[in-house]
């Protein structure tokens, strides 16, 4: 390649690299300011409901919330799901989850890492281990990218720019597709993740983006080497309404858009579905979870940690503080639903036969 390649070349993954930092920014702003959430579905959570135990049995301040997560301790099952990065504002929110995440003891990922790898001097938005030096926190790239130049090395870069303790790569396929800019070449990403499983060294986990997984696709992953699947379900945040309402999508997309308002597999229905048919499985369960109770409810079929995402980015906007109360808020609500069905550990919650379908407990 000559001199008048290599400059053409920096250009255009200059190029890419504004756009990916741009893009970014729009995401923050549509999701704080504008109604982003799917219509016409739900995570499906409020389909069950528990059986109160008027007699519990149980020292509420002995109920054990503690669970294990990438190999290190977490002072309760729930996770800060992967949303931002590449963004100085992106960077001030990832701090503040991680300063809270420490303090209360959850998991935290970050959004694609992408924008650091094109970009080096956005990779500090994404560096938090100062502000969480023992939580576990998995780096986040879309598992698309390997089909457009990423491998294993990119990954690992991903992975030690973090000092992460795994790596989650994200399905986001409707995404890419009501993104002009977007990345649809989905073929043969399946042999890919597991040759990215077999070179890195840390677990590597599959995470959709809010339309969920199912038991078949999760059995495929994991048959190919991965480490835990977080379904990601609808009934929270739909990236193709976010997608619609961003400055550069054009008409088409934005009026396609609609049909997909209410499309997905709901969270409780994806959370059961892999359980079936991946019973080994390691699962996190998120997409539209708002309450200590949705986590619970999201255990007690079958999850072995809840996450949490867009629910608690405008705390992260207002500071550390106002992310620590959130988090401490939902830890409470998930111990006070575990008393209130007798349940002392997350063991006795994870397929309690006290969560029932709601229409069974109705007159």
């Amino acid at each position: 390649m000559g001199l008048h390649g290599l400059y053409e070349r920096f250009g255009r993954r200059r190029k890419a690299a504004v756009s990916t930092e741009r893009r970014k920014a729009e995401h923050i702003r549509i999701s704080l300011e504008e109604p982003v959430a799917g219509q016409g579905v739900t995570t499906g959570l409020e389909r069950y409901r528990f059986i109160h135990n008027a007699l519990p049995e149980v020292d509420f301040h002995e109920i054990d919330l503690s669970s294990r997560f990438l190999g290190k301790p977490l002072k309760a099952p729930l996770v800060i799901s992967s949303m931002t990065g590449g963004t100085a504002e992106a960077g001030v929110i990832n701090r503040h989850l991680a300063g809270a995440a420490e303090r209360c003891g959850w998991a935290m990922g970050v959004g694609s890492v992408r924008a650091a790898i094109e970009q080096p001097e956005l990779a500090a938005t994404f560096r938090v281990r100062e502000a969480a030096p023992t939580i576990p926190l998995f780096a986040n790239l879309g598992a698309v990218q390997l089909n457009y130049g990423y491998g294993p090395e990119e990954c690992r870069r991903a992975v030690e720019l973090l000092e992460a303790d795994g790596l989650v790569l994200h399905l986001n396929a409707l995404q890419e597709v009501f993104q002009p800019e977007g990345n649809t070449n989905f073929r043969s990403l399946l042999g890919r993740i597991e040759a990215v499983c077999s070179a890195l060294t840390v677990p590597v986990g599959v995470k959709e983006v809010g339309w969920g997984i199912d038991g078949a696709t999760a059995r495929r992953l994991l048959d190919a080497g991965v480490h835990f699947i977080d379904v990601a379900g609808a009934g929270g945040t739909s990236w193709s309404e976010v997608e619609k309402r961003r400055a550069g999508t054009d008409a088409l997309r934005r009026e396609a858009a609609d049909a997909f308002a209410d499309w997905g597999l709901p969270t409780a229905a994806c959370v059961r579905d892999v359980r079936r048919l991946a019973p080994g499985a390691f699962v996190v369960a998120s997409g539209g979870l708002a309450t200590g109770v949705d986590a619970a409810k999201a255990i007690a079929l079958g999850a072995n940690l809840a996450g949490f995402g867009r629910g608690l980015l405008a705390a992260a906007v207002d500071g550390e503080a106002a992310v620590e109360r959130v988090l401490e808020r939902v830890a409470f609500e998930l111990r006070a639903a575990m008393f209130g069905i007798g349940a002392r550990s997350v063991a006795e919650l994870r397929g309690t036969p006290a969560l029932v379908p709601a229409a069974s407990l109705l007159p």
